[in-house]
């Protein structure tokens, strides 16, 4: 043997899409569990993506809300009319700009919001409580090299 080609390098061929799709999987269970139950109609991912960006920076525009959530201006564009529809978003016009519009939560997407998030973190929470110590430790070490992953990916997304 003695090629330094052993398991350790299989290993960590394997790691990358090990991780990806952990990641993947922990994210689609945790969507379908927030669904099961809902008594309004689901939101769709990239739906709840826009409007936690509007919360988080009201009043953005259509375009820099493409920008940032890394879609197509007319994908984002159809979003925002079916939510607007749906009366989850309030599409207002820029006042420096009348050719632009403004977005903004209505009440009823900051309840659901809200709603949304306190579910998660109690599922999540519920989930994590059944781990055992190591586990809860492993998963909380991890977080910051969870969070330079996520920001290089970003990163990596906003270069030209």
């Amino acid at each position: 043997m003695g090629t330094g080609m052993g398991t350790d390098d299989g290993h960590r061929e394997a790691f990358p899409e090990e991780l990806a799709d952990t990641l993947v999987g922990v994210q689609r269970l945790i969507r379908r569990r927030l669904r099961a139950g809902l008594t309004v109609a689901r939101l769709r991912g990239a739906e709840v993506e826009l409007l936690r960006l509007v919360e988080a920076r009201p009043g953005i525009g259509v375009s820099e809300a493409a920008k940032e959530l890394h879609l197509a201006g007319n994908s984002v564009s159809t979003l925002v009319n079916r939510l607007v529809r749906d009366g989850q978003l309030v599409r207002e016009t820029d006042p420096a700009d009348r050719r632009a519009a403004r977005l903004l939560l209505t009440g009823a997407a900051e309840s659901r919001l809200r709603d949304w998030r306190e579910r998660r973190a109690a599922l999540v929470r519920h989930q994590v409580d059944r781990l055992d110590e190591a586990d809860r430790e492993a998963l909380r070490a991890a977080l910051p090299a969870l969070r330079r992953l996520a920001e290089n990916l970003r990163e990596e997304a906003d270069r030209p």
